[in-house]
């Protein structure tokens, strides 16, 4: 009774396994000739249809992990920038540069998952692989559009002839350089100061310029193509929401939170980023932006709008019937969130502390200041923690963004292994 849903697991792991040496011997690819890498590749099959899909399809790529040594080393802080390059040498319009990248996610994401699921890697370097990951593509992708850009238009500039570039703001999980395997990336656009191109005969606005410039990028990282996306892009965070513009100057958009900005903006921003283009510029507008985050009183009137985007929150939760969903369960991820951000809004201002992107920084920062007990802190860490751990393999399975928990037996058994991974499966 109790073996059944392992056994379909290690059955079903046993049939990808033998899917692939098919697939490997058809393309001429050589065996892998390391028993260990053999046995915790079989063992990702199990607990991946997403890997064990993509290796299926294209066999060298566990091969070319193997060979590299990109599978059993931590990438540094720069690597995702030095590889992305020659990943993209070969572009010459948009269709091949789309085509391009959503070749490297697959192979960057089955190693991500494979070290994961193998024990190689721990949740922190998973979540940071993943945002470096993203960072690389949206500042490559960016870079190479711009210049096709500027070669028809020109290069946007300044009243005074300075150059000016894209910024890219990311947001929540991005931001805080925490994304999920199967993650949307939010973000918001801007550059520096309104202007008209230059070097060509018939120039454009500045911001006719880089809308035209943020259109593309979203359709190369976010369209779902025969090849799949390489990230979900939800641009709704920024000024005015879908109805606003797709990117702003700074001038306007700082004006807009002064004037117009409400509470969740407050708290959408608590982990902005830049992320791609400018980043020297990006940090500059966020530094002017940070008084209207981080205000230096306790602004009493914050309490009713914290509490009716709490309330809406559970009516969201008791409406769509998310009792399971980890994300936004009662005590998941959000709450534990939410906890921490409270108090970045209520007290950020007068606490520089508390302005950190990472959740468990700031959780700490509560504990040091002594706004919380340190076994509070250490309870909501350790819960935080554990619910990224189960989200990252819930979605490791199919590579789909889901926070639900499983709704069958084989489910909870390949969840169960894939938590606790010193069990291996043997197929």
């Amino acid at each position: 009774m109790f073996n059944h849903p392992e056994k379909l697991i290690t059955d079903d792991a046993s049939h990808k396994w033998q899917d692939y040496l098919k697939a490997a011997d058809a393309a001429g690819i050589p065996p892998i000739p390391n028993p260990e890498i053999i046995e915790s590749l079989k063992q990702v099959f199990a607990l991946s249809d997403f890997v064990a899909a993509v290796c299926t399809r294209d066999p060298a790529i566990p091969v070319d992990l193997i060979d590299s040594g990109d599978i059993t080393h931590q990438y540094s802080k720069t690597e995702y920038h030095l590889k992305m390059g020659p990943a993209l040498s070969a572009a010459v319009d948009e269709e091949t540069l789309s085509r391009l990248l959503r070749r490297y996610r697959r192979r960057e994401l089955v190693r991500i998952a494979w070290r994961d699921l193998s024990g190689w890697a721990d949740l922190s370097e998973t979540v940071s692989d993943l945002s470096a990951f993203a960072d690389a593509c949206l500042e490559h992708a960016l870079n190479i559009l711009h210049q096709w850009q500027c070669r028809r238009f020109g290069t946007p500039t300044a009243a005074d002839g300075s150059k000016q570039l894209l910024v890219i703001l990311g947001l929540g999980k991005l931001g805080a350089r925490e994304l999920n395997f199967s993650s949307d990336v939010d973000l918001i656009f801007a550059y520096p100061t309104t202007g008209d191109t230059r070097g060509v005969k018939k120039t454009i606005g500045n911001n006719e310029f880089f809308s035209r410039l943020c259109r593309r990028l979203i359709k190369v990282i976010g369209q779902p193509t025969a090849d799949g996306f390489v990230f979900r892009v939800d641009t709704r965070l920024r000024p005015f929401g879908e109805s606003g513009p797709l990117v702003m100057d700074f001038e306007t958009m700082e004006r807009y939170y002064q004037e117009q900005g409400r509470e969740w903006e407050r708290y959408a921003l608590i982990k902005a980023r830049a992320v791609a283009g400018d980043k020297k510029a990006g940090a500059f507008l966020l530094d002017r932006l940070n008084p209207f985050i981080y205000r230096r009183y306790l602004d009493y009137s914050v309490f009713e709008s914290l509490r009716e985007m709490k309330r809406m929150i559970a009516l969201e939760v008791r409406r769509k019937g998310m009792e399971n969903n980890i994300k936004l369960g009662p005590g998941g991820i959000r709450e534990i969130e939410f906890f921490g951000q409270v108090f970045q809004l209520l007290r950020g201002g007068i606490i520089p502390t508390l302005q950190q992107r990472s959740i468990l920084k700031v959780l700490a920062g509560l504990a040091d200041e002594k706004i919380i007990s340190t076994p509070v802190a250490t309870a909501l860490s350790e819960g935080y923690l554990f619910f990224r751990c189960v989200e990252n393999r819930l979605q490791m399975h199919n590579d789909q963004q889901t926070h639900r928990l499983p709704a069958d037996d084989p489910g909870w058994w390949r969840l169960a292994f894939s938590k606790f991974r010193e069990r291996a499966i043997r197929t």
